[in-house]
């Protein structure tokens, strides 16, 4: 999910879950606890939201916390 917002903060939930491949509900959730998290920022733009990435903040597992969401993104979307 985040590499989907990521690569197009425009997309519309339902096009997230069919990329992801979950329901647009499991969707709804996810980006809920992903924003709640503090690892995406949603701005409501018109009638649409555009989703940020909060790409500085860290991994939450300790072994990887010196490490942060950019660095994630940029090594799996190559």
């Amino acid at each position: 999910m985040l590499i989907a917002l990521y690569t197009d903060p425009n997309l519309v939930l339902r096009e997230v879950a069919l990329k992801v491949g979950i329901t647009e509900r499991g969707v709804q959730r996810i980006v809920q606890e992903l924003e709640d998290g503090g690892f995406i920022r949603r701005e409501k733009v018109g009638r649409k939201n555009h989703y940020q990435v909060l790409a500085d903040q860290p991994l939450r597992h300790p072994l990887e916390a010196h490490r942060n969401i950019g660095d994630l993104l940029r090594l799996v979307s190559g």
